[in-house]
């Protein structure tokens, strides 16, 4: 992992902070959980599953996602730099327990302010696999629109790739919706 600066975010039920090693066994926990590790790509043995995650360049930034002092998951957003390509990206994940509750779609929020506000994007996006619905929903109810599918895109534990579902959010669309 970078040693870049990790800002603390608030959502009001959320908190996304640095993650740090104390976090370090509930987040593997969660990438191994079925709920989660089947939308993560196939079983690397030769790769920790939170080392993978946590393995990023000088344009990626990790919090942890915490919910009443309990951590619940993990985010991260890559930023494109080059001013004709200019956007960032969007990853997740949440433990079993944080599922279907709305914790996902506030994290997303929280991060969508920051990369828009802070950062100064005007896209953001984010490309689960098509198959992947409650996800799909989540980031509906944020206002990420679908862009169009992405055959074979990625490969999935079964070993086979599948299709993935690349979505967007523009800065204007997500003012809107915070205006209601």
């Amino acid at each position: 992992m970078t040693s870049r600066s990790v800002p603390t975010l608030d959502g009001g039920r959320v908190l996304l902070r640095a993650v740090t090693p104390d976090d370090h066994a509930a987040l593997r926990m969660f990438l191994r959980d079925p709920s989660v590790a089947r939308w993560w790509g196939p079983p690397r043995p030769d790769v920790d599953v939170l080392d993978d995650w946590l393995e990023t360049d000088a344009d990626t930034t990790v919090w942890t996602i915490e919910v009443d002092g309990n951590v619940a998951g993990s985010i991260q957003c890559s930023e494109e730099r080059d001013p004709d390509y200019r956007h960032a990206g969007i990853d997740l994940f949440l433990g079993p327990n944080f599922q279907g509750k709305g914790f996902g779609s506030e994290a997303i929020r929280v991060l969508a302010r920051w990369l828009f506000e802070e950062h100064g994007h005007h896209r953001l996006t984010i490309d689960p696999s098509a198959a992947n619905e409650r996800a799909i929903r989540a980031y509906t109810s944020v206002g990420f629109k679908p862009v169009g599918l992405m055959r074979r895109y990625e490969r999935g534990p079964d070993g086979t790739f599948h299709d993935g579902l690349l979505m967007d959010l523009l800065r204007e669309s997500f003012e809107i919706r915070l205006d209601r």
